[in-house]
């Protein structure tokens, strides 16, 4: 999680999470390659491997984004989401439902605010989707957990369809070093962030009193998995949504585009990168916070005003993260990874932060 102190600037560009990763600079040799797989991904290829679509609508390319609610009260907020409605740009608000054991000071960017819930009401009625990113911006118990699942049900009428994890709750599942599959991938990991996050999260573990994942099982059908440089999330992971059985207790695991705050968002959300993505048919799923940089005392960034009024002026398909991962398994059909596919995924990744450092 980012510092409050970091927040308080006006349209800068944030750091990303704690940057421990070691920094490489860009060259012709281009590491990705070490690691590819046989396959060309924009190919005609088997259907698992598809990265290319006719949207519903005629529609040339899809774009949605995941807003992750660290730090987001109403006022780091509510301009970003009336600008998207205004545009018909719908998207993914993750929140938490709140746990009542946690600080009081962090309730209002929880739904145990009423002012708050109140907003999310609202968006959900207009057309955005609520994702699920934990019972509260803290580590939360088991019981904790079922509490805030069974109050998103209760607040609005359905258990969550999408969710992204917490860094600072230690109920994650299959996060940490535990992202990763091997000695080597694993290895890498672990010496690139000094071992801090070797064995720190349990939601999958049964004996642990954080467990939850049978939950999550139960309830949740997408959870999201890496994040990549490229704005084409789908050619980055051309088998999401995708269920990992050594990962079991989640359903289908989704990739994202990395644009943790305005600065990288802005940086990734290009013309020229737009271009390509409707050229390639693509989809994107933005993750970010829109509580860092993108609204200064109520007013909102004009960069970000600017890039998504011209977004909208594309012929794209502008839905919610669930939508899109529903349509996409509609298309064809449910998938398990094989241990070749999940190498090249995890060795992607793995190279994305060698290269890049990003959350």
């Amino acid at each position: 999680m980012h510092s409050a102190a970091a927040n308080k600037c006006a349209f800068s560009e944030f750091p990303g999470e704690e940057n421990v990763w070691l920094r490489k600079n860009s060259d012709a040799s281009r590491p990705e390659k070490i690691f590819m797989l046989k396959y060309e991904p924009n190919s005609i290829a088997p259907e698992r491997y598809r990265t290319k679509y006719s949207w519903p609508g005629g529609k040339k390319f899809a774009f949605t984004i995941f807003d992750d609610p660290d730090y987001q009260t109403i006022a780091r907020g509510k301009a970003a989401y009336d600008l998207l409605g205004d545009l018909g740009i719908f998207t993914t608000k993750g929140i938490w439902p709140g746990n009542p054991a946690g600080d009081p000071s962090e309730w209002r960017w929880t739904c145990l605010d009423p002012e708050y819930l109140q907003w999310m009401l609202q968006l959900q009625a207009k057309g955005f989707e609520l994702g699920w990113h934990g019972a509260g911006p803290r580590t939360s118990c088991r019981r904790e957990t079922l509490a805030g699942l069974e109050k998103f049900r209760e607040l609005f009428g359905n258990y969550p369809l999408t969710g992204s994890q917490h860094f600072d709750c230690n109920e994650n599942m299959y996060w940490g070093d535990e992202r990763l599959t091997g000695g080597l991938n694993r290895g890498i990991y672990n010496l690139l962030t000094r071992w801090t996050h070797h064995n720190r999260y349990s939601g999958h573990v049964k004996s642990s009193d954080l467990w939850w994942s049978d939950l999550c099982r139960q309830h949740m059908k997408y959870v999201r998995s890496f994040a990549f440089r490229s704005l084409n999330t789908l050619a980055e992971c051309p088998f999401m949504p995708y269920h990992d059985p050594l990962r079991p207790d989640v359903n289908y695991w989704y990739g994202s585009s990395e644009g943790a705050n305005a600065g990288t968002f802005l940086q990734a959300v290009t013309d020229k990168a737009l271009d390509q993505l409707e050229e390639e048919g693509g989809a994107c799923i933005m993750y970010t916070h829109f509580a860092y940089g993108y609204i200064d005392d109520g007013r909102l960034n004009p960069q970000f005003r600017a890039v998504m009024e011209r977004l909208s002026k594309r012929n794209g398909w502008f839905v919610p993260v669930g939508t899109l991962l529903n349509f996409l398994q509609q298309q064809k059909g449910p998938i398990t990874i094989t241990s070749e596919e999940r190498r090249w995924l995890e060795r992607r990744w793995l190279t994305h932060k060698i290269r890049f450092g990003s959350a």
